[in-house]
């Protein structure tokens, strides 16, 4: 009796690894939808046009972008987690999309479990902030924006990408360390926030320096400083924020997951296919290093652990500083 129950767990063993290394193999079936949680042209939306094309070009099937935007970034990873778990459906966030909103929003506001419901591939690339302005905010630096806030408490305003982006989290950061208090304006996305302030809708935003380069050579805004350790050759002119803010730095990183119980397998395909893609270096050379991009390739093992590590340290900095949505 016992060996016939463990024969037929063998056997059904069987059954799932050869059907999980079969469903790998005719991975990708059918169009392969990402998922991008802002709105196009930002960051997140580059990045995933830009692994699309080479996923599409390595794989002979169609790659779709689709940008779900709002709602904090909760909606696209909504779709990601609630999507049949084949592979065939991606997310493409935000850091904050991981490992913000599951201290940010109660489970019923977020309505997926991030741990459960979606299944982490790889990181894909980390990238420096930059705090900017528009032309007609009366202050050239860090320093000068201090001043005016402190003689304008709660009157200078800051676009975000969404309530608990890195836009929005980073300018938190640096009223907590400059002791300043300013007004958040929350948009869809990056985008949409970086032309309010080159048409001076807004005053101020961190945002990713790749977005900023082009405006601020043009002169369509101004960059009061860079949030990276040390100053970039691309902004020679650009004095460091932490040159005014001591230890200031801001930056953020996206990663790519599926729906959770996606067959491990097809998790693995997917994964080394987008390292493969990271590691080209016609890819590094024409795509990564014009953006400032840092790729941050791994694992998925190494990435579900990256995720958990920066969940407890975000956490923690939410509970120290009370914030509340607002």
């Amino acid at each position: 009796m016992e060996n016939t129950m463990i024969k037929r767990a063998a056997l059904s063993l069987g059954v799932l690894l050869a059907t999980t290394a079969a469903q790998a193999q005719t991975f990708p079936s059918k169009t392969i939808t990402i998922i991008v949680t802002a709105a196009a042209g930002g960051v997140s939306d580059v990045v995933a046009r830009g692994i699309g094309q080479r996923l599409s070009e390595a794989w002979g099937q169609q790659v779709v972008i689709e940008n779900k935007g709002g709602g904090a970034h909760i909606i696209g990873a909504q779709v990601v987690a609630k999507a049949p778990p084949d592979g065939h459906t991606l997310l493409v966030a935000e850091a904050g999309t991981y490992v913000l909103n599951p201290t940010l929003y109660p489970k019923d506001k977020l309505a997926y479990d991030t741990e459960k419901d979606l299944a982490p591939i790889t990181g894909l690339v980390r990238i420096n902030q930059a705090l900017i302005a528009n032309n007609g905010l009366a202050a050239q630096n860090a320093r000068e924006l201090v001043d005016l806030a402190n003689k304008k408490p709660g009157e200078i305003t800051y676009g975000t990408a969404g309530v608990g982006s890195a836009p929005h989290m980073n300018i938190i950061k640096f009223e907590n360390m400059a002791k300043v208090k300013l007004q958040p304006i929350h948009y869809r996305g990056a985008a949409p926030a970086l032309n309010d302030i080159i048409a001076g809708h807004i005053n101020l935003m961190s945002v990713s320096l790749s977005l900023v380069i082009q405006p601020a050579n043009e002169k369509r805004l101004k960059v009061l400083g860079v949030s990276s350790p040390k100053r970039v050759k691309e902004l020679p002119n650009s004095p460091t924020v932490s040159e005014t803010v001591p230890g200031y730095e801001a930056g953020t990183w996206f990663g790519l997951a599926t729906t959770g119980g996606t067959p491990r397998d097809v998790v693995m395909k997917i994964n080394g296919e987008v390292k493969k893609i990271l590691s080209d270096p016609t890819f590094q050379e024409k795509f990564m290093a014009p953006q400032l991009f840092e790729s941050m390739a791994a694992t998925p093992e190494e990435f579900s652990s990256y995720i958990k590590s920066e969940t407890a340290t975000w956490a923690k900095v939410i509970r120290e500083q009370k914030l509340v949505l607002e």
